[in-house]
């Protein structure tokens, strides 16, 4: 890092961040070491942020926020302030006195913040406001000129120039300028003038060539009623040329009865399109068209339009016209047809060619470009105003951008929410606060899933408004029971309003240790309810097929009598029921043999044989959640939101575990002890079971120790080694003493030997 500025760092969340304390910290962020921000880059929408000081601070418009722009909206800002350290305060209310008037653009700042207090009728105020400065319809709406190049009417002095600049914005448009009043810009004007000189050279011709207005003033008029009908005519005569040369097409050429059948059973108009695309007149060989009698009634306005606006001045009111007199009609027109395709600057057309003529006589043009100039000569001066809107902005909002920027000072320090926070969710008991508004849930997953955290997707909607929108919550606390699609909740936004929430996705990851220690547990009973329940619709449906057999078999219970009797009976597997009983003969005696393990233990190593095998049980599930809880980035959850963060976000176990707060009494509660009428009744064999067990548990312990044996006298119970060494020893003892004890016998006197017989 090649910074002769002291940086200081703080550690959040299990990363360093760094701090920014002063106003020489933000002056001199350019020199820190851009891989030590936290973020480079991050989207200018689905933010809770001004929209207006992002899109100020975005200078290449292009919908997002990087690093070289934070630095030049921060230098920029410092540069203008006395006191850098005053954009530490985040005050809505900027003082005149702290603006840096030492330099020429400051000095510009000064005035124009002093221009917009006057204009608003704040002459002496010391400060100015974010509301100051954002209303500039208030600011310019005494001004004729406020430096943007557009002109409203009221920008001319006298009341012909301002008809002509409303005649000229009713053609082309108008642009709003900085009041807020329709206005003429430069373009619009240039595009105006030269509109208005093709219309007037347009005209020209037709006013040199009579064959293009064969009938003056109201050939205009004729021309639409010819229009209106030409093809309607050309459709009559063709008809009757056919007529003519086969007699036998007149009947389909006039449309046969039943198709008037198709249609004469509905409610008609004479608008109706099924009578307008009949003929025009009854059609024969060489027949005139009528114009008065005899017409289709869908086209007869039409046709009195054409009667009088070209066959009276044409044909000196004829009742009906032949082919040839059509096509002295149609030849009439053929100039004007083609003059009028070729119609140039229809733009301004609405004003006719008179007012178009007498505006491009005048010095309209000229007068028009003069004053755009001279509002476009306080250009300066307006974007100095524009500037201190841009200073106020930045007074009141760059210290918090740079803390969810540079660091995420805002999202670690747990005292405000960071601006890519949507608001909260509650759910199953729980609220959850880091949540984010996404454009598309699956999208957001595949990037998002990276993070380790357990993620839901919630759809909101608001019924009153309709209003509707995606957010994605982290769950960082608690367990996952409760939790799947379909769930309803309630999101709070950041402005308070709440929305109806219901899960629609969700991305699976542990959630916390205590969660993963009972995860095997759960799962084992969760699969043998599964088995049970298997077992249970299995052993249903046999039922119910066993009985509807049943049923089907008495109705011919005589010929499956006769059936069973020649059946053979069925010899029973003895190998089958042999090995199940050797199966279950063998998981009984693992269990006693364990069990007998167990009890032959001294009687403090009992209790860690119990933990050891919890252990053995829940540690692998709690190392791996560990070890994905530690890994646990925020990086990826952003980046699916067009962030690009640029270090690894951890949010650790204690950090987690306070986005999410998990529902608790509060201490100064009181539970009353009133009975729940509705409770399950209480069965007394649970007790029964667990006291036996106890029991069991002490008389085994209390047998290994001798208790047993030498409470009985040895008429229960197993005795220790030192007992049956002591029992061996009494008898010995008890003999010994009765020998020492009993008088002294006299020697007995051997047995005569027999004589030998003589």
């Amino acid at each position: 890092m090649n910074s002769h500025h002291p940086w200081k760092f703080f550690c959040a969340g299990g990363f360093n961040q760094v701090r920014l304390d002063t106003g020489a910290d933000l002056a001199n962020l350019d020199q820190l070491d851009q891989k030590l921000w936290v973020a480079l880059a991050c989207p200018t929408t689905g933010l809770e942020f001004d929209t207006k000081t992002l899109a100020l601070i975005d200078t290449d418009k292009d919908g997002r926020i990087r690093a070289p722009e934070i630095i030049g909206a921060t230098k920029w800002a410092t540069s203008c302030l006395k006191n850098p350290d005053d954009l530490l305060k985040g005050s809505t209310s900027l003082p005149l006195s702290a603006i840096n008037d030492a330099t020429p653009e400051g000095k510009q700042l000064l005035s124009s913040a002093r221009q917009i207090l006057t204009n608003l009728g704040k002459k002496d105020a010391d400060s100015i406001t974010i509301e100051d400065t954002t209303d500039t319809a208030k600011i310019f709406v005494q001004t004729r000129f406020n430096g943007d190049g557009i002109i409203p009417p009221e920008a001319a002095a006298d009341q012909a120039m301002q008809a002509i600049i409303s005649d000229i914005i009713a053609c082309v448009g108008a642009e709003p300028d900085r009041s807020g009043k329709p206005g003429l810009s430069a373009d619009k004007a240039r595009t105006f003038f030269t509109e208005a000189q093709l219309f007037s050279d347009w005209w020209k011709l037709a006013e040199t060539d009579t064959a293009i207005l064969p009938l003056d003033g109201s050939t205009e008029t004729a021309a639409s009623a010819f229009k209106a009908v030409k093809d309607k005519i050309e459709d009559y005569f063709t008809r009757c040329r056919l007529a003519a040369f086969d007699p036998r097409a007149i009947a389909a050429l006039n449309r046969e009865e039943k198709e008037y059948l198709a249609f004469a059973a509905k409610d008609l108009t004479l608008t109706s399109t099924e009578i307008a695309g009949f003929p025009l007149a009854q059609v024969a060989a060489g027949k005139a068209l009528p114009l008065q009698e005899g017409i289709n009634p869908a086209w007869a306005d039409a046709m009195a339009k054409f009667e009088a606006a070209i066959v009276k001045p044409i044909l000196n009111g004829k009742n009906a016209i032949t082919e040839s007199d059509w096509t002295t009609i149609r030849s009439k027109f053929t100039a004007y047809e083609a003059w009028s395709a070729a119609k140039k600057g229809a733009v301004v057309e609405k004003l006719g060619i008179k007012r178009v003529r007498e505006i491009l006589a005048g010095k309209a043009q000229e007068e028009i470009t003069a004053l755009i100039a001279k509002d476009k000569a306080l250009e300066p001066e307006a974007n100095a105003i524009a500037a201190v809107d841009r200073l106020v902005r930045y007074h009141r909002d760059l210290f918090k951008l740079l803390n969810n920027f540079v660091s995420f000072r805002d999202f670690y320090r747990r005292k405000d929410k960071a601006i890519f926070q949507a608001g909260t969710l509650y759910l199953d008991q729980r609220s959850c606060e880091l949540c984010l508004p996404v454009e598309d849930a699956a999208r957001h997953a595949l990037m998002a899933g990276l993070a380790g955290t357990y993620l839901a997707y919630c759809d909101c909607a608001r019924k009153a408004t309709g209003e509707k929108m995606q957010i994605v919550a982290a769950f960082t606390d608690g367990d996952s029971d409760n939790l799947m699609v379909g769930r309803n909740g309630i999101f709070y936004d950041r402005k308070g309003r709440d929305w109806d929430a219901t899960i629609s996705k969700i991305v699976d990851n542990p959630i916390s240790i205590r969660q993963a220690f009972w995860s095997p547990y759960k799962k084992f009973v969760r699969a043998i309810e599964e088995q049970i329940a298997k077992r249970a619709a299995a052993a249903d449906a046999s039922s119910s097929d066993k009985l509807a057999q049943a049923a089907a078999n008495m109705s011919r219970a005589d010929v499956i009598a006769e059936k069973n009797k020649a059946a053979e009976p069925k010899k029973v597997d003895v190998g089958t029921v042999a090995a199940m009983g050797v199966a279950v003969g063998a998981i009984g005696g693992a269990a006693a043999s364990l069990a007998t393990g167990i009890f032959r233990l001294p009687m403090w190593q009992m209790p860690l044989v119990f933990i050891g095998i919890i252990l053995l049980i829940s540690l692998p599930s709690m190392i791996i959640a560990w070890l994905k809880l530690r890994k646990r980035n925020l990086g990826p959850i952003l980046d699916a939101n067009a962030w690009a963060v640029n270090a690894r976000a951890k949010m650790n176990i204690p950090f987690g575990a306070s986005l999410t707060q998990v529902a608790t009494y509060p201490k100064e509660v009181h539970l009353g002890r009133m009975a729940d009428p509705f409770a399950d009744k209480k069965s007394p064999w649970p007790k029964v079971v667990v006291a036996a067990l106890i029991l069991l548990f002490a008389y085994t312990i209390l047998n290994r120790m001798g208790y047993i044996y030498q409470w009985t006298k040895g008429r229960l119970g197993e005795p220790t080694q030192a007992q049956l060494e002591s029992a061996a020893k009494a008898p010995a003892a008890t003999d010994a003493a009765k020998t020492a004890d009993a008088p002294a016998k006299p020697a007995e006197t051997p047995a005569k030997a027999p004589e030998a017989p003589k």
